[in-house]
This record gives structure tokens, C-alpha cells and sequence, in this order.
């Protein structure tokens, strides 16, 4: 259920994009097929006019706090069967370092794309993943 309601995520802000025909879908499609990311800020789209786009990515949010409250149960009830290895896989992860995918965006034309995007992002107040997460 889960796969196909991210699937659902990426679907409507999609086809949101291509039928307001505001960006160049060709390197949207790019992007998309490099890296699986949604790109949107409720607020940002209401205060700027677009209020669809702004019920969109509410959704979507909303959608998404209900996975993190879901991902917390998880680890609280594997802190309670097995911490000690409930710590250690992380801590592995962490070792072998994780790189986040927009790291990963190319659109077949920008190769500073993820610095770009953080850029824009940093500047109108969104959050952006690091480039590479270390211990």
C-alpha cells in the first residue's frame, strides 16, 4: 500500500505540472526518471497564488507525517525487542556513508542541478537534504 501511495504522490504532482504547462516537461521528466523526489512546499505555492498545487502538496505532507509516525513505531517497538541491533544497523549505515538522492538529479543539460535546486531551496525557506551524511 505504501509503494502505491508514494507512486500516487508523484502521479498527481505529475500531471499537475504537465497541465499547467508552466515548466519545460522534458527536463522534468529527466529529473524525475534520475531521482524519485517530489518537488513542492504548500506554503510557498499558496503564497505565490496556487492554491491547487497548495492542497496538493498538503496532501502529500500530510500523507508523509503519517509515515514518520508509522517509521517511529517501528523502531520504538525493535528498541524493545533488540536494541542492540536496532543500533548497530544504522551505525553501519553511517559507516559505509549515505548519500542522498537529489544528490543524484541530473536533467540531461545541468550538471550542478542538486546545487541549484538546494540553492533555490535554501533561499525561499525549504528544506534540503545534506550532500552526504558521515559519522
Amino acid at each position: 500500500m505504501w509503494s502505491a501511495e508514494e507512486n500516487r504522490h508523484g502521479d498527481i504532482l505529475n500531471k499537475y505540472l504537465y497541465l499547467s504547462g508552466r515548466l519545460d516537461m522534458k527536463q522534468i521528466e529527466k529529473t524525475i526518471y534520475t531521482v524519485p523526489h517530489w518537488l513542492g512546499n504548500a506554503r510557498h505555492a499558496k503564497d505565490h497564488g496556487d492554491i491547487l498545487l497548495a492542497k496538493i502538496c498538503g496532501l502529500i505532507a500530510a500523507d508523509e507525517k503519517r509515515h514518520e509516525a508509522a517509521y517511529t513505531k517501528i523502531i520504538e517497538k525493535l528498541f524493545e525487542i533488540d536494541p542492540d541491533t536496532t543500533m548497530l544497523a544504522p551505525a553501519d549505515m553511517m559507516k559505509k556513508r549515505i548519500t542522498m538522492p537529489t544528490l543524484l538529479m541530473f536533467d540531461g543539460q545541468d550538471d550542478n542541478l542538486f546545487n541549484h535546486y538546494s540553492s533555490v531551496a535554501q533561499r525561499i525557506g525549504g528544506v534540503t537534504p545534506p550532500r552526504i551524511m558521515e559519522t
